[in-house]
Order: C-alpha cells, then structure tokens, then sequence
C-alpha cells in the first residue's frame, strides 16, 4: 500500500496513512465521537509513543492491557475515551493476528468481490455496518482496491462525486463539504425527532 491520503491533515499522519494498512484500520476504528482529523492522526501516535515507524499488529495485541490504555491516555490522549478505545484496537490486532496472521492488508488483498470485502470487513472488531462500507468506498476511490461490486458493497459512500464520508475527503475543500454533509445530516435527524416527539404528545394522540 502505497497511495497519498489527506483524513489526518498532517503530513507525517497521512504519510503513514498511506503506506501502512494496519494504521488505516485503527484510524477507521477511531473515527467515532471525536474530529475525523484527531481520529486519523491516532496511528501515527501510537506508533511514536511506541517509538516505531509503523504499527505491529502482533506488537499491539501483546501489549500489557494498562500499559496500552496508559499510552494512548498520554496527554494529548488518542481519543475522547482512550481506554475503552485501547481495548478495541487490541481486539482488532489480536482477531488480525489470528486470522490474517497480522496482516492488515490481507483483509481486502483476497476479497473476490465487493460482496466478500465487506463481509470481512464487518467481522472485524469494532466494525459495523456504515464503518465497513465506509472504508470500502475508502479502498475503492482513493487505494485503488476495486473488486467487482465495490460501489454497491459499499452503499451511499460508494457513490461517485459523492461528499458523504472520508472515503470522499482529498483535501480541505473536500472535508469541509463532507464535514457540511454531516451538519445538515445531523440537522434533518434532530428536526425528525423533534417532529415525532410532537407527534406522540397529547395533541398528537
């Protein structure tokens, strides 16, 4: 793997973003309930305070449990909830470990389809549905892994010319439409349930 990435909007983030599979794995895991930036950088953080210049997957899910959570707690801390978030990056190592013999890219080198890529993706720790479809999109529009039915494996996020997710972000007029998406996304979201609580009060009966 070695393709030019923008999600971390650091150079020396991205950089290892685009060369290590394993890093853009635990930056997809990461990318939930902080920034997309703070989330993608977290790789090339971890690797750092583990004085690497890349992440191990056999390095990581034999790492001392507290003496992870310790580490990406380091101020600045990896993410919002670093323990809890540790924890998940250990299990995606040590299910990648077992299953892939630690090689990440092997997830998607073998894939026959479109189908069959997001199947594995979805057995990964920490990966439901709308995050393996997102990094299938990820993989299609910007790594140049295309098996036959990419775009439809990977739903909406798929779509070309598409600003939905980081699958779409290339650079800071990108991210700052995928980042209006998500606003308005959030908006209509709030307006509906704000609709449906008015609905279902006493008047709405």
């Amino acid at each position: 793997m070695d393709v030019t990435l923008h999600l971390a909007q650091q150079p020396d983030a991205d950089a290892l973003l685009g060369r290590s599979p394993l890093a853009a794995l635990v930056g997809m895991l990461l990318d939930q309930q902080v920034p997309m930036e703070w989330a993608f950088a977290g790789p090339y953080t971890i690797a750092r305070r583990m004085n690497a210049d890349d992440l191990d997957a056999h390095e990581i899910a034999a790492y001392e449990p507290g003496a992870f959570a310790a580490l990406l707690s380091a101020k600045p801390a990896v993410h919002r909830y670093p323990g809890a978030m540790a924890g998940r990056i250990q299990q995606l190592c040590a299910f990648l470990v077992e299953r892939y013999g630690g090689d990440a890219e092997a997830v998607w080198a073998g894939a026959r389809d479109g189908a069959e890529l997001l199947a594995r993706l979805k057995e990964l720790p920490g990966f439901g549905v709308q995050k393996a479809q997102i990094f299938v999109a990820l993989l299609g529009k910007q790594v140049g892994v295309r098996p036959v039915g990419w775009r439809e494996a990977a739903g909406v996020y798929g779509e070309a010319d598409a600003f939905r997710s980081v699958a779409d972000i290339t650079g800071v007029e990108s991210l700052g439409r995928v980042r209006a998406h998500k606003q308005e996304m959030k908006a209509a979201a709030k307006a509906a349930k704000a609709a449906k609580a008015e609905g279902s009060g006493p008047a709405g009966r």
